[in-house]
């Protein structure tokens, strides 16, 4: 592991999955030795399980059986973190209609994180999961902020931008607002 700390959270995972009813396909408990975790699949976890919920990162992977790939995409849709998603199937066209439902900062369709090998692809997640992008157009935008700037190159026909407005500037504005919208302004009349 790559973070001491992390080990706790994936064994934490574990215990929890076990404990709800999950059992381990391949790897289980054992496969914690801290600093190291060997890979882990787990089947028949709950959906609220921890190893469902929160982010593990760890190579621990947990098996839904789906009845569609909607379902698939609205259990994936469920969870807060979403950096990264994957999308296996035989149809093309459903594939890709999956991969577009998937809120997720990024998708691969018939392979396994495919989209990291491409630089000018942004890399990064949504919800809860990543802090922005990297790589592409989009990564070098994270570097930057936009920041608009005019300035006045002619002296307008109507100060509408000033404190400095006289009553003629204001009969323009209302004759200019009247001829775009069709309907001269009569302000209330108060009362004396």
């Amino acid at each position: 592991m790559t973070l001491g700390g992390q080990v706790d959270v994936v064994e934490r995972h574990l215990a929890d999955a076990v404990a709800r009813g999950g059992r381990p396909a391949f790897g289980g408990l054992d496969s914690v030795r801290s600093p190291y975790v060997s890979p882990v699949v787990l089947v028949d976890v709950p959906e609220e399980s921890a190893a469902v919920r929160e982010e593990t990162f760890g190579p621990v992977v947990t098996v839904t059986p789906v009845a569609s790939l909607n379902d698939a995409v609205r259990l994936a849709n469920a969870s807060p973190y979403a950096l990264g998603s994957a999308v296996f199937t035989r149809r093309r066209k459903a594939g890709l209609r999956a991969a577009r439902a998937l809120r997720s900062g990024m998708t691969s369709v018939n392979s396994v994180i495919s989209f990291a090998a491409v630089p000018a692809l942004p890399f990064g997640g949504t919800g809860e999961s990543g802090f922005g992008r990297i790589h592409g157009a989009d990564g070098l935008r994270e570097f930057s902020r936009a920041k608009s700037i005019t300035r006045q190159w002619m002296k307008p026909m109507v100060r509408t931008t000033t404190f400095k407005r006289t009553s003629t500037d204001i009969d323009r504005i209302v004759k200019l607002v009247t001829m775009l919208h069709g309907r001269l302004y009569q302000p209330k009349k108060r009362p004396r």
